[in-house]
């Protein structure tokens, strides 16, 4: 892995950490946070492989302890709580989202982004999140949808627009992921 690869990841870790200074907003046992729009960045911006190493490197800065969750927590009982299928959902997330991007890489806009975005940074994220809730929070799996998907759906698309829309301006102007070597090879 090259240096700048380092540097990518530990950017990328350093804003969604960044977001999470945003004050959460309490609706229920799971907050709304900015930090999903910096997971959602992380993979459009860095790819799959990338995207995952700096979500992981900022789950593993919150449990050792560093207050980096929008709610002002961090230690192992973050990864034990209602919460925990969503955090743990991140790095997945990020790589898919990622995996989709480098797939769509030669048509990428923010239509094909928002799409990544919205498999990979929704989905996914509920997918895992939704079921740990249930379990954790000892909720029946409909309970578990009402309070911890619906209410986010709106706000999760808007981040996933403001993704696609902020990875696809990046991609002009300083493109992070590289070409496809096939793409390269038909030039």
């Amino acid at each position: 892995m090259k240096t700048r690869d380092l540097a990518y990841i530990a950017l990328f870790a350093a804003v969604i950490a960044v977001l999470g200074t945003l004050p959460a907003v309490a609706i229920g046992p799971v907050p709304i946070t900015a930090q999903t729009l910096g997971v959602m960045l992380a993979g459009s911006v860095l790819g799959a492989r990338r995207g995952f190493l700096s979500v992981l490197l900022f789950l593993v800065l919150v449990a050792i302890g560093l207050p980096l969750l929008a709610s002002g927590s961090g230690g192992l009982a973050v990864f034990a709580g209602p919460t925990a299928g969503y955090l743990f959902s991140w790095p997945i997330a990020a790589f898919v989202i990622g995996w989709l991007t480098e797939r769509f890489w030669a048509r990428y806009n923010v239509a094909w982004g928002v799409l990544s975005n919205v498999v990979g940074g929704m989905v996914v994220i509920y997918l895992i999140g939704v079921p740990v809730l249930a379990a954790v929070a000892n909720l029946s799996l409909g309970a578990a949808i009402v309070s911890g998907a619906l209410p986010f759906l709106i706000g999760d698309a808007i981040k996933a627009f403001l993704a696609a829309a902020i990875a696809a301006q990046v991609r002009r102007s300083y493109p992070v992921i590289e070409r496809p070597r096939q793409a390269l090879a038909t030039r």
